[in-house]
């Protein structure tokens, strides 16, 4: 569903990202893990073409998209959910949801709607109330669901349990699993390396803007190389393990 190959970005002289590729399969979640500063945000944002990239080719679902604009890429089928949330805060939360099917008919967009409030009770709930005025955790409810308006081929999940508290950590990845066993094709970016693993099939680990480490999420999640990455320590680049994708 989205291959990535050769992909470098760079923000002036300091390459963030080196050469960088990876595949995604239709249906399933792919996690890109890796300490601070590694590059996985960079990654996602080159993907959206939020920042360009100098090198690399993209495609989505055998569609090369490497030149098109951001707001193209979100008409392909490649849609972000951004660290952070960045949801409108003055903006009610139906308003939010709206936008996010703004290139879509509104007669689909009304059923989305009415998906999204099932799926996602709180926000029928409070579907009037200022976005800024929820929680961490409904706000990042609310990024999905917005996301998910769009209807993509490719959902990038950009860190979606930062800043939350345990308990609504476990309800991001709970919402993360029932997508992905919805058939949601989903590239996550996470500082929770095990939860994100967990819900998983395949792993990459990038450090220093390259991939050092990649393999079925299941073998990862318990080697020891992965700790190290995640936390920062260090990967010798000749353990790259390959696996089926």
């Amino acid at each position: 569903m989205l291959e990535v190959i050769g992909l470098s970005v760079a923000y002036g002289s300091i390459e963030a990202v080196h050469d960088l590729s990876i595949k995604i399969r239709a249906g399933t979640i792919v996690t890109l893990i890796g300490p601070n500063g590694a590059g996985k945000s960079t990654t996602l944002n080159a993907l959206s073409n939020i920042v360009p990239a100098q090198a690399g080719r993209i495609l989505l679902a055998g569609e090369d998209i490497t030149r098109m604009t951001a707001h193209q890429r979100v008409a392909a089928g490649l849609v972000q959910v951004p660290e952070g949330r960045q949801v409108l805060a003055g903006m009610s939360v139906r308003e939010n949801l709206e936008l996010g099917g703004y290139r879509r008919p509104h007669s689909k967009v009304r059923a989305d709607l009415a998906e999204m409030e099932r799926r996602f009770p709180v926000l029928r709930e409070r579907r009037d109330t200022p976005a800024g005025a929820l929680s961490g955790g409904e706000q990042q409810m609310l990024a999905i669901a917005r996301g998910l308006m769009a209807r993509p081929k490719v959902l990038l999940l950009d860190e979606p349990s930062l800043g939350l508290a345990p308990l609504l950590v476990q309800t991001v990845f709970t919402i993360i699993r029932e997508l992905r066993d919805s058939g949601q094709t989903i590239l996550l970016v996470e500082q929770n390396a095990c939860q994100a693993l967990a819900v998983s099939s395949y792993a990459y680990v990038i450090e220093s803007g390259t991939i050092v480490l990649e393999g079925p999420a299941e073998k990862l999640r318990f080697d020891p190389a992965v700790i190290r990455g995640y936390l920062g320590q260090g990967i010798d680049r000749g353990q790259r393990t390959e696996g089926r994708r």
